[in-house]
């Protein structure tokens, strides 16, 4: 489904990514766990074909990037990102930025499909925001918000779905709510890749995890080999012991001998 080879990335004298290889079968869902600034959207925008690897290639859905037409690909493809969030209409009303997602357009210049309104009432009735339909997308709560765009993102059907950092910014309460929504809605032939630096974040959803550090994937793999506190202190430079409940990982940091819950 993605296959990352040997990716180097330089910019601006900067090596970003070092020699990342990772490759995701059908029926896998990946996690890609991480500090901030450690390369994990880097790793999202090559997928998606923002970014190009300065040596190495990229593979999706059978698609070597460079040889295929990638808007015609990313119609596969849901993404979720705050990057992507903030180039929509933000006064235009939520079923119709969902009808957007059909089409990866960013706004409607023309009279909008019925199919399209149609699927788009549908998905906020799954996400549980029907009321919320003829709302300015800018008017609503921030949790939300990230419904809003992970029903945007299943609009077409996607084959791959691409998830940045989605529970960033939420509280217990919306956090816990939109997991539900993504181990909900993404398990039915979808396979996922999930950005995070929360490992309580791993869901029951996700079969397998990289671990990055510094641009460098140090360990990936079925999920219950790569959570290692060994490994993970390699990745957050910090002592813990990993407790599993519910089919989801929690972290006790050790502080001077002492656990303390994460």
């Amino acid at each position: 489904m993605i296959k990352l080879s040997n990716i180097n990335f330089i910019r601006e004298q900067r090596h970003i990514l070092h020699d990342v290889n990772l490759h995701i079968r059908e029926g896998e869902n990946w996690v890609v766990l991480g500090r901030n600034g450690s390369g994990k959207t880097t790793i999202l925008e090559m997928v998606n074909g923002y970014h190009f690897p300065s040596s190495g290639t990229v593979e999706v859905l059978g698609h070597r990037y460079g040889t295929v037409d990638l808007r015609e690909l990313r119609r596969s493809i849901g993404y979720i990102s705050q990057s992507l969030f903030e180039k929509l209409n933000r006064a235009d009303p939520v079923w119709e930025v969902m009808a957007t997602g059909a089409y990866a357009y960013l706004r409607f210049y023309q009279e909008i499909p019925e199919e399209a309104r149609l699927k788009a009432l549908e998905l906020l009735e799954r996400v549980g925001l029907s009321h919320l339909k003829d709302q300015p997308l800018g008017t609503l709560s921030q949790g939300e918000r990230k419904k809003v765009m992970l029903a945007r993102s299943l609009m077409a059907d996607p084959k791959v779905l691409i998830m940045d950092e989605p529970c960033s910014g939420l509280d217990l309460y919306e956090r816990e709510r939109m997991l539900k929504s993504v181990q909900e809605l993404c398990g039915h032939g979808i396979t996922v890749l999930y950005v995070t630096h929360h490992i309580e974040e791993i869901m029951p959803l996700f079969t397998h995890v990289a671990l990055i550090e510094q641009g460098r994937i140090i360990a990936a793999g079925p999920k219950h080999e790569v959570l290692k506190p060994e490994l993970l202190l390699r990745v957050f430079d910090v002592p813990l012991e990993l407790e599993w409940f519910q089919g989801r990982p929690w972290a006790k940091v050790i502080q001077n001998g002492v656990e303390e819950h994460a």
